[in-house]
């Protein structure tokens, strides 16, 4: 009876499980579809701002040698202009680059992407792009992907794991169908977005991924993003040459990343609305496309030139620094656009400039430059992006070529190894990190994470004067239902803290209570927490000091007391956000 009853279980729920997969295939291709649509939408998007703009839909870089120079500097920061107030007002998650948004949304909300985002990337991201920012469509196609993604998620009330792998779906199909690269696309979302390879997440994320680049071959046809020439080994020798181009790769990147950053708190500090520093970035962007107009828009015209030697290489060497600055103003000052198209400039023009000199100099052991401008393309991706193997099979399938694996892979992973040692992070995941989230962690620390002390603490804090007499504190002990006092000076700012502990030895000394004062009993010594800081540094804060109780003082950099935070309520907010969040599971 009992092997009956269990056989029958078990066939019913290997049938749920061939349902929910077969269920989730068709979602996965379903999401394929729109996100293949949602890339063509976009393109066309980009087209319709650059008529507007230029009346041209052609390559920027094919005209802009005609435009007159206030066009050149003014078009941008009208762009710039346009975009601030689309971002500040429709959707503030669409600025700058995407990537890092998604990621923050799989790691810390189950995969929630508000459904405007798609609506407002696309035309946030097709003005900055279409008026000539030095920007990439690849972020952001990711993030309208994703949304598309999030949205029929939400929509058809999937649980959050679920949820996560539509995501990737929406992200791979993005990707794959502005490439036309399906195993780029999928391997893209599993390694950067869902860092999770298994079978039951990967399966419906290459659905999505050749779903999209069936439809984009289909309006689009089935071309190469980039002309890429022939690549041939040309001797063994080349070995030698290939991991110094990595390495070379690898710094570059970490100039990249510095500079994306440094711009973008350069541009924070401005105390300007932030509706108006897309302009400012635009019109800084346009001086630099007066003298340099190779770093017009995403820029695939200046890599083709690249990657048939059809540049000198002091203008190689010129053109990285340039496409450097142009992409960190442009995102820096919260223009909308992606990293991915820069990073693959930036190491077509490094890899043109070392590949010049090396066959410059060894002309019948290496190839010409074309091949090492070809390869530094993966070898700064990888390095920007922490995402090797997703950089290595990008290049493989442009090129569609097996002859260039083996640079392609010294190149690629020797710029990993070289920006993951010398930085923490990737260009994606730094920008997490300066917002105090780690998705390397489990979801239950980015729970401590992602709640802020502001959310939990008590402003029902009790304060007394440095001033006040002992008796009169001894009172206030035993009519107030706290542990501790919080001894402020005239501008309520904290001195210390008092408690039963701290007083205990002059209790006995009759004559003393009306000698001391509060000031003379507190504890100076008092680590306090801000309403920024999360719950998972308060609770290390009184790990370390073996306390139950904060004071949480003014994010102003003053002392003054605004609250206290108890252990008590840290975990019972976090026992609160862990329920709700298996609850969704269900």
């Amino acid at each position: 009876m009992v092997a009956k009853a269990s056989q029958k279980i078990a066939h019913a729920l290997s049938k749920w499980r061939l349902h929910q997969h077969v269920y989730l295939s068709v979602l996965a291709i379903l999401i394929g579809i729109l996100g293949g649509y949602g890339a063509l939408l976009f393109r066309y998007a980009i087209k319709v701002a650059q008529f507007c703009f230029y009346q041209n839909t052609h390559d920027i870089l094919t005209f802009a040698h005609t435009l007159p120079v206030y066009l050149k500097i003014g078009l941008p920061a009208l762009g710039g202009l346009v975009v601030g107030p689309i971002i500040y007002f429709g959707a503030r998650e669409a600025k700058g680059h995407g990537v890092p948004e998604v990621m923050e949304a799989v790691a810390l909300k189950g995969g929630r992407i508000r459904p405007r985002v798609a609506l407002v990337k696309i035309l946030a991201s097709g003005i900055s792009i279409g008026s000539g920012g030095s920007v990439g469509r690849e972020g952001p196609i990711v993030q309208i992907g994703s949304s598309i993604g999030s949205s029929l998620a939400q929509i058809l009330k999937a649980p959050h794991l679920r949820q996560r792998t539509l995501v990737g779906c929406g992200a791979a199909a993005g990707i794959a169908a502005t490439f036309n690269a399906p195993i780029a696309g999928a391997l893209f979302a599993v390694e950067v977005l869902l860092g999770d390879f298994g079978l039951a997440t990967f399966s419906p994320v290459v659905l999505s991924s050749v779903t999209a680049t069936t439809i984009s071959r289909y309006y689009l046809g089935d071309f190469p993003a980039f002309i890429i020439p022939t690549y041939t080994l040309v001797s063994l020798w080349e070995f030698l040459f290939y991991p110094l181009l990595g390495v070379a790769a690898g710094f570059v990147a970490l100039l990249f990343i510095f500079s994306l950053y440094k711009c973008e708190d350069l541009f924070e500090a401005l105390r300007i609305p932030d509706y108006l520093k897309p302009a400012l970035g635009g019109l800084m962007l346009g001086c630099l496309l007066w003298k340099w107009p190779y770093v017009f828009g995403v820029g695939y015209g200046s890599i083709n030139l690249s990657l048939k030697n059809q540049l000198p290489a002091l203008l190689l060497f010129t053109l990285v620094f340039i496409k450097i600055l142009a992409t960190s103003v442009t995102i820096g000052s919260g223009g909308s656009g992606g990293i991915f198209a820069p990073s693959l400039f930036i190491g077509a023009m490094t890899g043109g400039f070392f590949g010049w000199w090396v066959h410059e100099f060894f002309p019948l052991l290496t190839a010409n430059s074309g091949a090492y401008a070809l390869v530094a393309m993966g070898a700064v991706v990888a390095g920007t992006t922490h995402a090797p193997i997703t950089a290595i099979i990008i290049i493989f399938e442009l090129t569609a070529t097996y002859k260039i694996i083996l640079p392609l892979m010294i190149s690629c992973i020797l710029s990993t190894i070289i920006t993951t040692s010398l930085k923490r992070g990737s260009i994606y995941t730094i920008k997490l990190f300066r917002r105090g989230i780690e998705i390397s962690h489990g979801w239950e620390q980015n729970i401590l994470q992602a709640i802020k002390v502001r959310d939990i603490m008590n402003d029902q804090v009790v304060t007394v004067p440095e001033s006040m007499q002992l008796v009169d504190v001894i009172n206030c002990l035993k009519t107030q239902d706290v542990s501790y006092l919080h001894v402020v000076s005239e501008s309520h700012e904290l001195i210390g803290i008092i408690s039963f502990r701290d007083i205990r030895p002059v209790l006995q000394e009759a004559s003393l209570k009306q000698l001391v004062i509060a000031r003379d009993v507190a504890t100076t010594d008092v680590t306090t927490i801000r309403p920024s800081d999360n719950i998972q540094l308060a609770l290390q804060e009184m790990g370390s000091r073996g306390i139950s109780q904060l004071p949480v003082v003014a994010d102003d950099d003053s002392r003054k007391v605004i609250g206290t935070l108890s252990k008590k309520d840290v975990l019972a907010a976090y026992d609160k956000a862990v329920f709700h969040r298996e609850i969704e599971e269900y």
